[in-house]
């Protein structure tokens, strides 16, 4: 029998962090998979706090579940197998095939790299057996010529697996010509050689006013270009990788719900917002460090953490602390998503140091618990319902234990139990599930205690959907996706 095609693959890696690496391959697997292909994301090392939880009870980044549910398959750790998820400003837990390995420094985890190419080798293998084409996001940037030595995200994985790469510049932050050549300069040539061409993404206005940017890139690098990516509209929609989004107001309809949420220093899983921001009647206002929460808000919803006490302590350093409390004192509701729900308690216990340092702080006392971090992480997709019966679906990624009179009045019922807590008269409450908005009546009946008028939800999954869709449209009418096709058989 004559040996089996080598699969297809194509790395995007980009000029820097941000440019649109992941939705621009969230595209493509939906484009290619339109088109009878089997694809499969790929990302040898993710940074993020946004995890997702696959279905053998490993995490992933967020943006390779996207990508995965855009290719129309399940998520697998195979997808992430490296995930940093940063718990100081220098040290972050280091998650390897869905499980956390070890919490490194930043000087200690260059050391680790080394061995954790066979991890990221033996996890593209396994999407390659299986796969048509596999789409590989690379981190960061590869002009990062500092972090070249033992690289796996980029030019290390890219010239060790053989895979040709697409480099993709963000003209909205401008300078992206000077960003593009700059790149190649700074390569070394076998680096700069496995650079097949580039995508310019974001563009605004009329993309005939760049013709002639175009031609100077290719001029000056020899790559082709395979497109100019026009501004995708409704990005806001899909979710987003970095906490920077966070910093972009959303936008809502005249006398909207506000909901304000605390910017936590390690803030995570911020996509749980994203079906709350979705909604026109719902204004999002994300609070940056340093500035005082809005008297004048429906709720203040505190989202998830990788560092519980950390940013408790960090919340007090804000001002939040007093600021929740005389919402609360003023007949304002208050809601806590798994780090959030945490704080809410009055107390929080780390006897182990499992953050990093023993110890225990008081939480917000606005419900009648207390949460020990311990134990091994919970990692785990989850249905349920509320106890009014409403349908809830999501996923559980968290250390620790809450227990106390309020979880009597559980926020949710799912098969392993009751989760989370409510205040006697229902002002406060929270629980460990995330994706919980995502769940269209929940989400309906949440708001609805605000706006008891307002209508029912829009289906945020189907939109989803509907926007990937979109997305792949607009991606087949502004790039060459066979030329990209005949990229990805270039294997090395």
């Amino acid at each position: 029998m004559p040996p089996r095609q080598r699969p297809r693959a194509l790395m995007l890696q980009g000029t820097g962090s941000d440019v649109g690496k992941s939705l621009l391959t969230a595209g493509l697997a939906r484009a290619f998979t339109r088109r009878g292909l089997s694809v499969r994301p790929f990302k040898p090392q993710n940074m993020s706090n946004n995890a997702a939880v696959t279905a053998d009870g490993g995490e992933i980044g967020r943006a390779q579940a996207l990508q995965a549910r855009a290719a129309k398959v399940a998520p697998s750790v195979h997808m992430n197998p490296v995930l940093l998820k940063p718990e100081t400003d220098r040290r972050a837990q280091v998650i390897v095939h869905g499980k956390a390995l070890a919490a490194a420094e930043a000087a200690e985890y260059q050391a680790l790299k080394a061995r954790l190419l066979g991890a990221v080798l033996d996890s593209f293998s396994h999407l390659e057996a299986e796969a048509d084409l596999v789409l590989i996001e690379g981190a960061g940037s590869p002009a990062e010529i500092n972090l070249r030595a033992g690289d796996i995200a980029n030019m290390g994985f890219a010239r060790r697996a053989g895979v040709p790469v697409v480099l993709v510049g963000d003209i909205d932050r401008g300078g992206v010509i000077a960003a593009l050549v700059g790149t190649q300069s700074v390569l070394e040539p076998a680096d700069a050689a496995q650079i097949k061409g580039f995508i310019v993404n974001k563009f605004r206005g009329d993309v005939r006013l760049f013709d002639g940017g175009l031609r100077a890139i290719e001029a000056r690098t020899g790559w082709p270009s395979f497109g100019v990516v026009p501004w995708f509209r409704d990005v806001a929609l899909l979710p987003a990788e970095d906490a920077v989004v966070l910093e972009r107001p959303s936008t809502a309809s005249s006398r909207p719900l506000r909901i304000a949420v605390p910017m936590f220093s390690r803030i995570a899983n911020f996509d749980d917002l994203d079906p709350l921001r979705a909604e026109a009647d719902v204004e999002i206002l994300f609070i940056p460090p340093g500035q005082m929460i809005p008297r004048d808000v429906d709720l203040i919803l505190l989202p998830g953490t990788k560092a519980t006490l950390a940013d408790l302590a960090f919340l007090r350093a804000q001002g939040w602390d007093l600021d929740i409390l005389s919402h609360h004192r003023h007949g304002g509701a208050v809601f806590g998503v798994c780090g959030g729900y945490q704080m809410l308690g009055r107390w929080v216990h780390d006897p182990a140091g499992v953050e990093g340092v023993q110890g225990s702080q008081p939480g917000l006392g606005l419900l009648d618990v207390e949460t020990t971090l311990a134990g091994d992480k919970i990692l785990r997709p989850v249905q349920g319902t509320t106890p009014e019966g409403i349908p809830v679906t999501g996923y559980e990624i968290h250390i620790g234990r809450t227990e106390g009179p309020d979880t009597a009045r559980p926020l949710l019922l799912l098969p392993h139990g009751p989760d989370g807590a409510q205040s006697r008269d229902g002002r406060v409450g929270g629980g460990y599930l995330h994706g919980l908005f995502a769940s269209d009546a929940f989400r309906a009946a949440f708001l609805a205690r605000f706006r008891p008028e307002r209508r029912a939800s829009a289906g945020f999954e189907a939109k989803i959907e509907t926007v990937l869709d979109g997305l792949a449209d607009h991606l087949e009418t502004h790039l060459n996706l066979d030329a990209l096709w005949a990229v990805a058989q270039q294997r090395g």
